[in-house]
């Protein structure tokens, strides 16, 4: 088999997953002393670029991110922790979702702050996007995103159209 067979052959959610940890500084906050949503945006992309990185074995751009709601917020010293995995791959884009905790060691509390689904794609050197191998759901929860993801696919596409029609 050559090495680009190898690097087309489907691989399992689990290899895609990442986790990364990111203390709230005094510079990542607000004067009330909250981390900016910027910022925690910014980490969510990082998040999901690793992941995707992962799986698809090439350079990755961010396409698109879905709906971001802020449930809870983050504080100065607070930890901030992002876990990220492939949901579902199309054929050069791939859907990944982000879900962002609070620890607050001091008192022992973990609590849900964000969850996001970005669209990457994947790219070459010179830009050209390159078919990204397909993921395997292995577990329930993995393959009701899956398929979730295929839906959300359907939603952006339809709102794109919508969009492209306004402007006609």
């Amino acid at each position: 088999m050559k090495r680009n067979d190898d690097l087309m052959m489907p691989r399992p959610v689990r290899d895609s997953q990442s986790e990364m940890a990111e203390i709230v500084l005094p510079n990542d906050a607000n004067p009330l002393g909250a981390l900016l949503g910027g910022r925690l945006m910014h980490w969510i992309d990082m998040a999901g670029a690793m992941a995707a990185h992962r799986h698809s074995r090439n350079y990755v751009v961010t396409a698109a991110i879905d709906h971001l709601d802020f449930v809870t917020p983050a504080h100065v010293g607070d930890l901030v922790i992002l876990r990220s995995s492939v949901n579902r791959v199309f054929h050069t884009s791939m859907e990944v979702g982000v879900k962002v905790f609070v620890e607050n060691y001091l008192v022992d509390t973990c609590q849900h702050v964000s969850s996001a689904y970005l669209t990457f794609v994947a790219i070459d050197a010179g830009n050209r996007h390159l078919q990204i191998p397909a993921v395997i759901p292995e577990t329930d929860e993995q393959r009701r995103r899956y398929e979730d993801a295929g839906r959300r696919r359907e939603t952006r596409r339809l709102e794109l159209e919508r969009r492209r029609a306004l402007k006609r």
